[in-house]
């Protein structure tokens, strides 16, 4: 692996790797079997119970060989929930030497805590601090370049949540609101931005969730399980090589800690790049 989100990584080496959606890597491959071979690449889901077969298609080296069925058995997908072979490739990618390094401090601190909640009368959405995203009729850029007044929300959206909610059980309150207020942030500001999972509505179910960010890249300084604790988990950030991403991942229960400078006027979404729960 040596490219992750369009930035040089230290390269290491992988039988398989992880692509969440809104990810891209670049790899570089020995083509130094036997050519008159074909082999398989397999496909296969991760994150989610998978309901349908691996994907596959072929490597070859000669020219019009490529309908030969390889000899040798399809590799298998790691286990579907086999989380700790997911963290181990996550926690792997780090920037190449010479890449940019993030600022030592921060301006803001954004927590965003991850929930699945009920609303009208009980259909399924997604909230961030209890606050599940309805869009305006208006598009936020045409309405803050136009001045436009009572167009969305100017209550900026809750920065954190409660201190004694618990992570590791379902909702008490199920129930989760609606809103379209916006961060509203300061040119060349530090951000950071905490993302926390939890337990969704079921018992004992957490997803993966790829959380991907436009106009900018960020910087991973680091994943940990449970509820982010400022004084304990901010001393395991990496500030030396932490890869510079667009897309990172949050693992069930557990947090990622992101770190961008605000450099690039707009208005720019963040959110989880699984499509449904965008809409949700």
């Amino acid at each position: 692996v040596v490219e992750a989100d369009g930035n040089y990584v230290q390269p290491f080496a992988v039988d398989d790797l992880d692509i969440y959606s809104g990810e891209s890597y670049s790899v570089l491959i020995t083509t130094n079997q036997n050519p008159r071979n074909n082999y398989w690449v397999s496909v296969g889901v991760r994150g989610r119970e998978p309901k349908t077969p691996q994907g596959l298609t072929r490597l070859n080296y000669k020219p019009n060989s490529a309908s030969r069925l390889p000899t040798s058995p399809p590799p298998v997908t790691p286990l579907w929930n086999n989380y700790t072979h997911s963290k181990s490739f996550t926690t792997s990618i780090l920037a190449l030497m010479g890449s940019p390094k993030p600022p030592t401090t921060f301006h803001r601190r954004i927590t965003l805590l991850n929930t699945q909640n009920k609303i009208n009368g009980g259909y399924t959405k997604w909230a961030i601090n209890n606050v599940s995203l309805s869009l305006p009729s208006t598009p936020y850029l045409g309405s803050i370049k136009y001045g436009l007044k009572n167009a969305f929300s100017t209550v900026n959206p809750p920065e954190s949540f409660p201190n004694d909610y618990d992570v590791m059980k379902p909702p008490v309150n199920p129930n989760t609101t609606t809103g379209n207020g916006v961060y509203t942030l300061t040119l060349n500001s530090t951000v950071d931005v905490i993302l926390q999972n939890a337990n969704a509505l079921s018992e004992n179910v957490s997803e993966i969730h790829p959380w991907h960010l436009h106009g900018h890249d960020f910087w991973v300084l680091g994943y940990g399980d449970g509820k982010f604790d400022p004084k304990r988990d901010e001393k395991k950030f990496n500030l030396k090589n932490p890869p510079l991403r667009n897309t990172a991942v949050i693992f069930p229960y557990g947090w990622t800690a992101l770190r961008f400078v605000a450099d690039n006027p707009g208005v720019w979404a963040f959110h989880c790049h699984i499509e449904p729960h965008l809409h949700m």
